[in-house]
């Protein structure tokens, strides 16, 4: 007896088993029916390991009910002595509400679950057939369907299969019902079933032995006529008997549905013929497929009719399925058809879609799918219809990573089950994670989640889901495979004499030397050597794209040599898609490129992260250098270290630019030639000054430890100043110092120009980084000046002495590293000489027309074509920016926005003050881009300066392909420089010179 207000101790029992409704169990429990297990002391354990104990609680007392009143006793007994049958009954009655009906509609079927005998354990197809093979209708075929549907779903639940084998089992018996079926439809018309031979083909997950609980059965239908019958009878016959197989499986009757055959995967669809011969469908895949057809064909199998047909059908569809990834867009389409299936799912749905949803079960197949296809030409390793065993595959062959493939192996099986246990539920083809918190807790428990069931299955779900999209992020996106896919049949391993006659037709220029990099890549049994053979074909496509397909092949044989025992860089280059194809952009674009990465390797890993090619800002890198600096022992060191970042980021820097450039087959060129301008500009001009700043702090802890006896500032002039340096442009300077308080000014003038000297040195010292050089000829009195002077010595200087030439030089002057206090006053000080007020007078303006005249007739070089000269020659870089210039100086005190350093943004300043209509413009902008352009590719491609284009044919190719030009076309290049620098130049004439 239980004492009011205190709960029992049977309640309290069932609420440690994981009862949800103690009070109703209580009452089931007392229930007649239960009375000889109701005292058993193992019963509760068993139904609190169930996934629903309520719900197995429940169907146990419905089963009960439902045996006859002289066969219950044999059923308690059985439930109470055997344990293993326990188990399998209440694990089912817990997982499946609609196996618990079947039970009570057939009170027998439970018996099925008794025997335990090693053949039980893992059934096939005979064990299958054997079970349905009473069945002479379809009501009787459903139920002796549902009945091995039980001896599966108690293997499962109970763990005696994994995810994979109940997934081949559920297809065995698949393929032993459509045998039954078939043979149904035959005896029920004979006369039919004379006239012709007649195979079923499964597709989808039941031909690659691994499907779901409730699914549709897709299908394909062969048909000959049997040996004397009309070939065009003879169909008609087979597709009466293919359609009747169908309704026996598909139709709703009082035992329900089996589940619905879909034959939709035939040629043309629900619109083509449901039966065609052998010749007719290979006529089709011949001529008419479509590259999804194909893909789903890797899983035909032959279940059912006529054995010799079926497996004629797939010996003579199979090389066209292994061949699929030749056509043209092969996997364009692919990728595509995987796009529209997400983007057809509700968004409702889409967080809950546990197949097509993203990092969802589709994801996993469609990669592997497509893996099998573009690499299982040449390695019949891979021709599988299990997804799971196709996984297993691709990593033996190295075609997967080896962690990435046990990731998603898990990650599979675990969306699987999740898949089964919902489905096993009510028997319903769903993919939709349920909402409820009782069905969530029921799915969770059934797969082994017992602690908090609901939120340990949204995180493990969750977590899975994110390894599915990031590596097939990482697998079916990968560009790679495109460019496999379009190779020739046989090139994706490469033999020696293949290799020869590829480098030859793909235009390399010492095929000889080219096929000993290969060799030297792609030959050994390592694992490096199988990766390298899968890349190299890719990579020859792309090295052969560029102006210098050898150079780019020598520098990834450098590369690789440098790296390959890096575990890393092989996986970077096989997994990131984009890195492949970056560094074969970079290798292969010019000289300055590689050499940078080559005298660092290891950032090769830039080209692999997708913020990797992003600029780093100034304060980023002020703050790496500086901490470099203060861990040197000396400042010889500490600027070595400085010089290694920028060496760094000039390789960063250089990399975004060409791959931008060039565009990758993934994403087109940058259509905007002035957003690079602009970048290389501020990423060059930012890594100079954190150069410098490093090279300042180190020459002055060198002697004087944390502060010199004077306040020292570095100003940027030129286009250091203006934000617009290029890879090979010098830093322009001006050093200016003020003595701090109580310091002699003879002391803090030597303290300076010893700075200045020890800074200029350091950035100078021969190492395997990139000088830099630092111009200090703007200065008062150019080389016969001083190197530094005091804030006062300027001013004093400007007021007395300045030329109208140094005002406009002082244009582009901003500070750049240095006391940011002094820079500020610098700038105060030279204000009004940039920007006199009321603008300039006349006669300052004929004086810079003048020095502008001069400059052109005597600093061209001599012999140089003036109307390709990027810098002085016609409409080129001085035009524009003198054109400018002398508008700021003009106009700057009444317009704030031509207070700026920045050529381009003077110029739309300009514009927006209607100093300069749209037209004329647009014209400077397009020439001042277009010849900043080319001096950047002429340093990108040669690894040195130059304001003109190359003469060197593969040099001028290379350039013509940095701004964009098809080979072949240089001639439209250089035609085109020309006509635009002509317009500027004209512009330049009438607003420069006022003709």
């Amino acid at each position: 007896m239980t004492v009011p207000g205190r709960r029992s101790s049977t309640f309290s029992r069932l609420l440690r088993h994981g009862f949800t409704d103690p009070s109703a169990a209580e009452r089931l429990l007392d229930l007649p029916e239960l009375a000889a297990l109701r005292d058993d002391p193992v019963l509760l354990d068993a139904l609190g390991a169930t996934a629903d104990p309520d719900l197995a609680l429940r169907g146990l007392v419905r089963l009960a009910e439902a045996q006859p009143e002289t066969e219950r006793g044999t059923f308690t007994t059985t439930l109470l002595s055997a344990k293993p049958f326990r188990d399998r009954l209440l694990g089912v009655l817990g997982a499946s509400e609609a196996l618990a009906d079947h039970l009570v509609r057939h009170p027998k079927d439970w018996e099925t679950l008794v025997t335990y005998e090693a053949v039980d354990l893992h059934p096939g197809v005979t064990e299958f057939e054997h079970g349905l093979a009473e069945a002479t209708d379809p009501v009787a075929l459903r139920v002796a369907y549902r009945r091995c549907l039980l001896g599966i779903a108690a293997r499962d639940v109970c763990g005696t299969t994994d995810v994979a084998q109940t997934a081949a089992e559920l297809a065995d018996l698949a393929t032993a019902t459509l045998r039954a079926a078939l043979a149904l439809a035959r005896a029920a018309e004979p006369a039919d079933a004379a006239q012709c031979r007649l195979s079923v083909i499964a597709m989808g997950k039941c031909g690659g032995h691994e499907l779901n609980y409730v699914s549709d059965v897709d299908v394909i239908f062969v048909g000959e006529p049997a040996e004397g019958a009309d070939e065009a009878k003879a169909l008609q016959a087979a597709t009466r008997l293919a359609s009747h197989l169908m309704r026996i499986c598909s139709e709703t009757t009082v035992e329900g549905t089996i589940w619905p055959v879909d034959a939709n995967l035939r040629p043309e669809g629900r619109n083509g013929p449901l039966v065609r011969t052998l010749s007719s469908h290979l006529a089709y895949y011949q001529r008419w497929a479509k590259t999804w057809e194909f893909q789903a064909l890797l899983k035909a199998r032959p279940v059912a009719g006529d054995p010799e047909l079926g497996s004629a059908y797939v010996d003579a569809v199979s090389p066209m399925v292994w061949q699929a990834a030749e056509r043209e867009n092969f996997v364009t389409d692919v990728q595509a058809m995987r796009r529209r299936v997400v983007d057809n799912i509700p968004v409702d749905r889409v967080d809950r879609e546990l197949k097509l949803g993203p990092g969802g079960l589709r994801d996993v197949e469609f990669a592997v799918q497509l893996l099998q296809l573009v690499h299982g030409r040449s390695d019949a390793t891979l021709h599988s219809g299990s997804t799971l065993d196709a996984l297993a595959a691709l990593a033996a062959g190295g075609y997967v990573g080896r962690a990435d493939a046990a990731q998603l192996d898990e990650a599979y099986r675990f969306l699987r089950a999740m898949e089964h246990r919902i489905q096993l539920y009510r028997l319903r083809r769903t993919h939709l994670v349920p909402e409820g918190e009782e069905d969530l807790r029921r799915l969770g428990r059934s797969l082994g989640l017992r602690t908090d069931p609901v939120a340990a299955l949204n995180k493990e779900w969750k977590r899975h889901a994110s390894v599915v999209r990031r590596l097939h992020e990482k697998l079916f996106y990968r560009p790679l495979l495109d460019a496999v896919a379009q190779l020739a049949p046989g090139e994706t391993r490469l033999s020696t004499k293949a290799a020869g006659q590829r480098l030859e037709a793909l235009g390399y220029a010492d095929p000889a030397a080219a096929l000993r990099h290969l060799e030297a890549l792609a030959s050994g049994v390592s694992r490096k050597a199988a990766i390298q053979r899968t890349l190299l074909p890719v990579l020859l496509g792309w090295f052969a794209d560029s102006a210098d397909p050898d150079a780019g092949l020598l520098g990834f044989r450098r590369v690789s040599d440098a790296l390959g025992k890096t575990p890393w860089y092989l996986r970077l280059l096989r997994d990131e898609g984009a890195a492949a194809e970056n560094l074969a952009r970079v290798l292969s674009a010019g000289r300055l490129a590689p050499d940078l990465l080559l005298r660092a390797p290891e950032a090769v890993a830039i080209l692999g992260d997708p913020e990797g090619l992003k600029p780093r800002g100034r304060d980023h890198l002020e703050q790496e250098v500086l901490a470099a600096v203060g861990r040197a022992d000396g400042a010889e060191q500490a600027v070595a270290a400085a010089r290694g970042v920028r060496r760094r980021e000039l390789f960063r820097t250089a990399a975004a630019d060409l791959i931008d450039s060039y565009g990758t087959e993934d994403s087109p060129r940058t259509s905007d030639p002035g957003a690079l301008v602009d970048r290389v500009g501020e990423a060059v001009t930012d890594l100079n000054a954190a150069t410098i700043a490093g090279a300042l702090r180190a020459a002055v802890r060198a002697e004087w430890g944390d502060e010199l006896p004077t306040r020292f500032a570095v100003i940027g002039m030129g286009r250091f100043g203006g934000h617009e340096l290029g890879y090979g442009s010098d830093a322009d300077v001006l050093f200016v110092h003020e003595p701090r308080e109580g310091v002699d000014e003879q002391e803090a003038a030597r303290a300076a120009a010893r700075v200045v000297t020890e800074m200029r040195r350091l950035l100078q010292v021969p190492t395997t980084d990139p000088p830099l050089l630092i111009d200090a000829d703007l200065r008062p009195e150019g080389r016969s000046g001083p190197l530094v002077r005091t804030l006062a010595s300027y001013g004093a200087y400007y007021r007395r002495w300045s030329l109208t030439w140094e005002s406009q030089a002082l244009l582009r002057a901003a500070p750049i590293a240095g006391d940011p206090d002094l820079g500020r006053r610098f700038i105060e000080l030279i204000d009004p000489l940039r920007y006199p007020a009321e603008g300039l007078g006349e006669d300052a303006v004929r004086e810079i027309r003048r020095l502008k005249a001069r400059m052109e007739s005597e600093r061209l070089p001599r012999g140089a074509d003036p109307t390709l000269h990027a810098k002085l020659g016609r409409g080129g870089l001085s035009d524009v920016e003198w054109t400018v210039q002398l508008l700021q100086m003009r106009h700057g005190w009444a317009e704030p926005g031509l207070r700026t350093t920045r050529t381009r943004a003077a110029l739309f300043a300009a514009h927006a003050a209607g100093l300069i209509p749209t037209e004329e413009a647009q014209t400077l902008d397009e020439a001042w881009v277009l010849a900043t352009r080319v001096r950047n590719a002429v340093m990108l491609v040669r690894g040195r300066p130059g304001d003109t284009f190359p003469s060197e044919p593969r040099e001028l190719a290379a350039v013509g392909r940095y701004l964009g030009y098809a080979p072949g076309h240089v001639g439209e290049m250089v035609d085109d420089y020309r006509r635009i620098t002509r317009r500027a130049r004209a512009v330049v004439d009438e607003l420069f010179y006022g003709a």
